[in-house]
């Protein structure tokens, strides 16, 4: 870090930081379950209007549909999704299907945003394994917003090999888009990032789930498949469960790990997701289990005194927050699941790598930008050739976090050097979002299989993406 940018960043965190607060009283409400839809001849409405999340809480939303966050979206490997997006907001907007390898066409680039009043038709084939992914607004300068005010929404996909798993479903799948906002006196939603938040990111001090405030939801003493998706602007979630009980890590970013895995937390940085069996069997009904983002200090804040800027509220990086509440309503007796054989995961060897790409993503004096190039999306970065594998290192000499995140392609993580110098259990298998530390060096290796045409790679804190930590890249 240069002292000069300490400097610039401290006196930008006194003049903004908040005051210190009352804990506030929680009142639970309950989880809002988006109606499930298949995508065929599917109109998603993008607009504004109030939603009530819970009590002191009418904000202004922008949501896709009537509800605080998008419609889910359930469809197979193999489907053809064909959807059309009306845009009744006042503003631009275009929608992104994270996770999922599509035409350029249908991938929402922003050079491709509609006026208000108009509407953009979706067509793609579904080629990518059963997983947890989502879909969100991805306007240039916009996407902060639009994102934190409820442009979102659950995309899931299903196979074969996965339904042979015979995993929890229907009410016991709870599938949620874990947020932070900041909430006003009058209960609008604030998002307007200023001194440091443009540096270090936004933050909120109350948790929505699907959109609802402060959310409860009802379960069974039994096994329960618990899908989350991390949709803040800028929060790393360490998920725990508040009875300190183990959960057992099924899949990440691209679909189901090799194997399951027993983990105690899970990091997830914006745009990571966690598929998770959580058990309720041995908790007595009327008991409540809460899924917490527990406080941890990040390392780029250890000596620097960074935590207290924001006076050691809820609304700063590494503070608890809880996220959703499980209520345990109704005991049941039943045969426990049985873990049957998990599909497997070929690595992909890096010997098979044609050349090493590297990319530094670098936040200093109130701007960010990859390889010293904010994103102009008329400019090409990259390319690469169709059908080759290629290794790329994302490099942060920089103080802040960066999840990086790759459209049009899964990755393997091969290596994490400086910093934390491991990886972790959610991030095997296959990923598209990948959290670098600062001082972290982190190999992924890409195999462009899929469509060519011209796609993204950016930093997925909101502020920084608006801010021009994106890059075009093409697949010729």
């Amino acid at each position: 870090m240069h002292r000069r940018d300490f400097v610039a960043l401290g006196a930008a965190a006194v003049a903004g930081a908040p005051r210190l607060r009352a804990p506030r009283r929680v009142e639970r409400n309950a989880l809002w379950r988006p109606p499930e839809l298949a995508p065929t001849d599917l109109v998603l409405r993008a607009n504004a209007h109030a939603i009530h999340s819970g009590p002191g809480t009418t904000g202004t939303a922008m949501t896709l549909g009537d509800g605080p966050i998008g419609p889910t979206l359930r469809m197979r490997t193999g489907d053809t999704a064909t959807i059309r997006l009306q845009n009744d907001l006042a503003e631009s907007t275009i929608l992104h299907w994270h996770g999922l390898r599509v035409p350029e066409v249908a991938d929402g680039h922003p050079r491709l945003a509609i006026a208000p009043g108009a509407h953009y038709d979706y067509r793609f084939e579904v080629i990518d394994r059963a997983g947890t992914y989502w879909y969100h607004a991805h306007p240039h300068h916009r996407t902060g917003e639009q994102v934190y005010r409820g442009m979102t929404g659950l995309l899931l996909v299903e196979d074969a090999a996965e339904r042979a798993l015979e995993l929890p479903s229907g009410p016991r799948e709870i599938a949620v888009l874990v947020a932070d906002r900041r909430v006003d006196g009058t209960g609008e939603f604030v998002y307007d990032p200023v001194g440091h938040e443009r540096m270090e990111g936004t933050f909120g001090n109350v948790a929505f789930a699907n959109g609802t405030r402060d959310a409860v939801v009802d379960v069974d003493t039994a096994l329960h498949r618990l899908r989350v998706v991390n949709v803040t602007a800028a929060r790393i979630t360490r998920l725990a469960l508040s009875n300190g009980a183990a959960m057992t890590l099924i899949g990440v970013d691209g679909g189901l790990l090799p194997a399951p895995v027993r983990v105690d937390h899970v990091d997830l940085a914006t745009g990571e997701r966690a598929d998770l069996l959580v058990d309720f069997s041995s908790v007595p009904v009327g008991e409540t289990v809460t899924l917490r983002s527990i406080a941890f200090t990040p390392p780029y804040q250890r000596g620097m005194g960074m935590g207290g800027m924001r006076g050691g509220e809820a609304g700063a990086q590494g503070a608890a927050l809880d996220l959703l509440a499980f209520r345990v309503a109704r005991a049941v007796r039943e045969k426990p699941w049985v873990a049957r054989p998990f599909p497997t995961i070929a690595p992909i060897d890096p010997s098979t790598a044609v050349t090493t790409r590297e990319f530094n993503f670098v936040s200093r004096m109130m701007s960010h930008s990859i390889n010293g190039r904010e994103f102009d999306p008329d400019r090409m970065d990259v390319t690469v050739k169709h059908g080759t594998t290629e290794l790329w290192r994302f490099i942060n000499p920089s103080m802040f976090p960066h999840p990086v995140h790759l459209h049009e392609a899964q990755f393997q993580v091969l290596s994490r050097t400086g910093g934390r110098a491991q990886l972790f259990p959610w991030e095997r298998g296959w990923k598209d979002t990948v959290l670098v530390y600062p001082e972290e060096t982190v190999d992924v290796i890409v195999h462009f299989d899929a469509h060519r045409g011209r796609y993204l790679m950016h930093c997925h804190n909101l502020v920084h993406e608006d801010m021009g930590m994106m890059w075009n890249y093409e697949i010729a």
